[in-house]
């Protein structure tokens, strides 16, 4: 029987999205008996959706939403994996100015059509960016915030390799 998958997708405009899923795929590939992937949005497809056995979705909040390039992964994915992934698990990482809570919301709708099982709440990283200098600049996700994002990895692969998920 082949390892279980953990897809994680993710879209970062400004580094803070990236930083959250390299430090939930550090995590988790040091669970043994897990293959893990790392995908940037635009790179991802549908086969690999297919492919998986469970996804970590990570992706900054920009104006209340899910940002574009996380949209369009969906938008290219979405009917090519409809009634043919339910019931596998997910969890959604989102790096936020101030809220975080609409993009979370945004995930949840597409994996409620998909009829994925959520494993965690949404794990949102505030970074409290509100001018338009800070929201444009490169983020610096801090130790604890990443260290989040480690053990919601982690756990994800662990619930994958022993089959609870």
């Amino acid at each position: 029987m082949d390892s279980p998958q953990l897809l994680i997708v993710y879209h970062s405009h400004t580094d803070g999205s990236r930083q959250m899923a390299e430090a939930a795929r550090a995590a988790a590939a040091s669970q043994a008996g897990v293959e893990v992937r790392l995908l940037c949005a635009p790179d991802a497809g549908p086969a690999d959706v297919l492919d998986a056995s469970g996804y970590l979705f990570v992706c900054p909040e920009n104006l209340a939403a899910m940002c574009g390039l996380m949209k369009d992964f969906f938008d290219r994915c979405y009917y090519a994996a409809l009634d043919r992934i339910e019931g596998r698990p997910y969890a959604a990482l989102i790096c936020a100015g101030s809220d975080g809570s609409n993009a979370a919301r945004q995930i949840a709708r597409i994996a409620t059509g998909w009829r994925l099982k959520p494993i965690a709440e949404p794990l949102i990283v505030c970074t409290h960016a509100q001018t338009p200098e800070a929201i444009a600049a490169t983020k610096q996700i801090g130790a604890d915030d990443l260290q989040r994002c480690r053990e919601l990895g982690e756990a994800m692969a662990a619930g994958l390799t022993m089959g609870i998920f």
